[in-house]
């Protein structure tokens, strides 16, 4: 599998009026837990400027505002409310109009194929209230078959000039893509952009499949196959689709795998007899620790973004609890201390919170917490939620959720780490185990 895009960001303009921002103060979302009044924006059809940009340059602009509107956190002006029409990329954006129909913010841009048959989009952002550009204008080139990527992009500068956050639009998603009745389901490995589109299959489904996680750069996705009658870890390449096994001693079972922040570590858990610990292997050698050995199970574990400690999920206190450890093994400290049993944790790439899964009075929840514990909060509830992944800047959440009864099935969410905008993500058969890229 490849991506058929390469992108080259080239700074086109430097028009930001610094002294105009610190007078008006920028346009700017503060994203709180309180109610968040979604901001008004606009995205006119992008210029077409020759005849073989016509067709994606509308299709550009409708992916930049479902990217945006999808969050929760802005709200699209529809096209029929338009007084004003953007035909040029360099003519003035006359303000008052876009003020008249309440836009705070309005992307224009101009698409055009050059003589070698790539995609040139130019695109700016602009501060309607204001009067004026927020940021700097860029231009994304790349292949024509990649405009989807080039729109995420751009969305992508969108929302963090806006929020002061990072991104997520240009991402993906690996995930075990589920058919077949509940009692025999066929399973196979499946990734796609965040939004459900370009899906493409990464295994067949010969042989069950969990848990993929994708590394550091997004290059390699870990995952766990029953495909020897056992479960063993397995390392794809995600462009070549080529992968291995990883060493595993006779007589044990390999599961729950994770990369370390630096690509070249895997930690996962080892089951050998009756007993699971937590173990840590150099990729390039081989060469594995074993961090736990405590008379129990440890499983799940999560590096921290700076690689020094690792979460990990145990029953030594009689109960699935949280609990933290260094990266080279050694004494845990529990972090979990509300009712109800914990697990799955995952650390944030912020590395402010851990998102976990909770099981409590007949219900399951996904949630996160303080690195210590503190400020458990609970942002979902169901019959069954379960792994919980995270977006590449930290804010949002995509987990399982699986329906009850016999006809039930697997379908991926996703939550804001607030609790709110709490949605299906569009997939083309039942899915579960998501993992999120990083930015591409």
């Amino acid at each position: 599998m490849h991506r058929f895009l390469t992108l080259l960001t080239v700074l086109l303009t430097s028009l930001l009026a610094q002294a105009a921002a610190a007078q008006d103060g920028p346009l700017r979302i503060e994203i709180t837990e309180g109610v968040i009044e979604p901001l008004p924006f606009a995205v006119p059809a992008l210029v077409a400027e020759n005849a073989a940009a016509e067709e994606v340059a509308r299709n550009i602009a409708g992916v930049i505002a479902a990217d945006l509107t999808g969050t929760g956190l802005f709200r699209e002006i529809p096209e029929k409310a338009f007084i004003s029409r953007i035909t040029s990329f360099t003519s003035p954006v006359q303000f008052a109009d876009w003020k008249a129909v309440n836009a705070q913010a309005l992307v224009t841009g101009a698409v055009s194929v050059d003589s070698a048959g790539k995609l040139v989009v130019r695109f700016r952002i602009w501060d309607v209230f204001a009067g004026q550009e927020l940021g700097n204008g860029l231009q994304l080139v790349g292949t024509q078959d990649g405009w989807r990527r080039i729109a995420h992009k751009v969305a992508d500068q969108v929302y963090s000039r806006i929020t002061g956050e990072g991104g997520y639009f240009d991402s993906r998603v690996v995930f075990v893509s589920e058919t077949g009745p509940k009692d025999k389901r066929a399973k196979r490995l499946a990734i796609m952009d965040y939004d459900g589109a370009n899906l493409t299959y990464l295994t067949d489904s010969s042989s069950i499949v969990l848990a993929p996680r994708f590394s550091p750069s997004g290059d390699r996705i870990l995952y766990t196959s029953y495909e020897s009658g056992f479960p063993r870890i397995y390392v794809l390449d995600v462009a070549s689709v080529r992968r291995r096994v990883l060493e595993s001693q006779d007589g044990t079972m390999s599961f729950a795998p994770r990369f370390g922040p630096d690509g070249t570590t895997v930690v996962y858990s080892v089951s050998r007899g009756g007993n699971t610990d937590i173990f840590r292997m150099d990729i390039g050698t081989g060469r594995s620790t074993q961090l736990t050995s405590a008379p129990s199970i440890e499983t799940a574990p999560s590096f921290s973004p700076d690689g020094s400690r690792i979460v990990f999920e145990s029953d030594r206190s009689g109960t699935n609890q949280l609990y933290i450890m260094s990266a080279n093994g050694g004494e845990a400290q529990r972090i979990s201390n509300g009712t109800g049993q914990y697990g799955t944790p995952v650390w944030s790439p912020r590395g402010d919170l851990i998102a976990f899964t909770k099981q409590s009075k007949g219900r399951f929840h996904i949630g996160v917490m303080r690195t210590d514990g503190s400020e458990e909060r609970l942002l979902t509830a169901s019959f069954l939620d379960e792994g919980p992944t995270w977006s590449p800047n930290g804010r949002v959440i995509m987990f399982t959720r699986e329906t009850q009864g016999a006809q039930g099935a697997a379908s991926l969410y996703s939550v804001d780490i607030t609790g709110r905008n709490l949605k299906r993500v569009p997939t083309a058969t039942g899915a579960s185990d998501p993992a999120w890229s990083p930015l591409q």
